[in-house]
């Protein structure tokens, strides 16, 4: 017959080899963001934002983590965003001049760089049909002339 402190010594050892799995590190990723215009130049200062939208953290017992990281890129026209857990991801930039870009990707890799191409806004179109082109200029007054003294 086991004694009291068999059996308590036994279920705490059961408890540590199923609780070890939920305990586990959860998957991490580096990500490199990497910025560029649609000739290849890089775009400096473009606001990154980084949205964790689906995996699941298992330390936290199952609960869904959500992170969320806004930077800016450097003069290289990248940003590296700290290790976050694998799943989704929703990858938002937004630079002076150029389109708004936003993307899902999946991340499953310890590393992975992604390349963000922006693009140069498209010409407006008025819903009358016309398309505007740029903003109306202010035309100068017409000079009068005087008539000449003979």
């Amino acid at each position: 017959m086991k004694t009291r402190r068999e059996a308590l010594l036994g279920s705490a050892a059961l408890g540590s080899l199923l609780a070890s799995p939920l305990l586990a590190a959860t998957p991490m990723t580096t990500l490199r963001i990497e910025v560029t215009n649609d000739i290849g130049k890089p775009i400096d200062r473009a606001a990154v934002i980084v949205r964790f939208v689906r995996g699941r953290n298992v330390a936290k017992l199952g609960k869904k983590m959500i992170t969320n990281w806004e930077m800016r890129t450097n003069s290289e026209g990248w940003v590296k965003i700290p290790p976050i857990p694998q799943g989704d991801i929703l990858v938002q930039v937004i630079a002076r001049g150029y389109q708004t870009f936003g993307q899902t990707y999946p991340v499953g890799e310890e590393e992975r760089t992604i390349q963000v191409k922006v693009n140069v806004p498209q010409k407006q179109f008025s819903s009358h049909g016309d398309m505007i082109t740029e903003p109306a200029k202010k035309e100068e007054p017409a000079k009068k002339e005087e008539p000449k003294k003979p």
